[in-house]
């Protein structure tokens, strides 16, 4: 009898375990996502960008986000200026080839969310809060959000100069399931 009620217990255990361990669905991002930064001299996108998401809406503190973007694949709409932004003198393409961000915590904020994680470019990690919403259609969705980067935080380009030391980005990532 002794036996039979530390293995029910132990059962319990396990299933409450179990029961609190949730994990968030894992979504794929799709190649119709769009990347776009803008300042009042300059704009234009990235034009390749993948990681890992996962990101349950209804338990966001379950959810991860791991991504990408290739520096190299930046696109002005002027090849000169391409050139540029690659140079060592900005985002030094050839040393720091990608633009990288690991959420730490995502939060719900209203009728939208909080990420915040770590941010890498141009070899600078520093801690950032990016704001998104999550609408979903379905096995199909899209994160949104706008924010501002300051580059001089991150040592891009000359500080003043010019180009606007704080640059808009906005994102708009379709997923699947």
């Amino acid at each position: 009898m002794k036996k039979l009620a530390i293995f029910s217990v132990t059962l319990l255990l396990m299933a409450a375990v179990f029961a609190f361990t949730v994990v968030a669905p894992t979504w794929k991002i799709t190649d119709k996502y769009n990347i776009s930064f803008a300042s009042n001299e300059v704009g234009g996108i990235f034009k390749t960008f993948k990681g890992s998401i996962t990101f349950d809406e209804a338990n966001p503190a379950t959810s991860g986000f791991d991504v990408t973007i290739d520096v190299a694949s930046i696109n002005t709409g002027n090849g000169l200026q391409n050139k540029h932004a690659k140079s060592d003198e900005w985002f030094d393409a050839t040393k720091y080839p990608v633009i990288h961000y690991v959420s730490k915590k995502i939060v719900k904020a209203g009728n939208a969310y909080q990420v915040t994680g770590d941010l890498e470019i141009h070899g600078v990690k520093k801690e950032f809060t990016i704001p998104f919403t999550f609408q979903r259609k379905g096995n199909a969705a899209t994160f949104n959000g706008t924010f501002n980067v300051n580059r001089n935080d991150f040592h891009i380009g000359k500080p003043g100069g010019d180009v606007s030391d704080n640059i808009k980005v906005t994102v708009a990532v379709p997923v699947t399931k």
